[in-house]
């Protein structure tokens, strides 16, 4: 087309004689494992964070439980069973 050997004719039908095709290949290959790899670790790091939530949220259950407590809403026997129930 230029008469140099560039432009689309000079480098085939798939660009760079065929090295364009399988270097595309290679390419959309490589962002599919990177984005499975990537959900795979955000699922993780998800449960991981659920764990941890679900451990707090077990101690703040009971730092309430001790507050009600306190504040004379339960007495002795009513947080003692509470706090049985809540595994402690």
């Amino acid at each position: 087309m230029f008469g140099c050997g560039f432009g689309w004719r000079g480098f085939g039908r798939y660009g760079f004689g065929g090295f364009g095709m399988g270097f595309t290949n290679i390419l959309f290959w490589g962002l599919i494992i990177v984005a499975i790899v990537l959900i795979v670790k955000a699922i993780k790091s998800n449960g991981n964070q659920k764990v941890l939530q679900s451990s707090s949220n077990t101690s703040s259950s009971l730092e309430i439980l001790k507050e009600r407590y306190a504040r004379g809403e339960i007495n002795k026997q009513e947080f003692e069973e509470k706090k049985k129930d809540l595994g402690y």
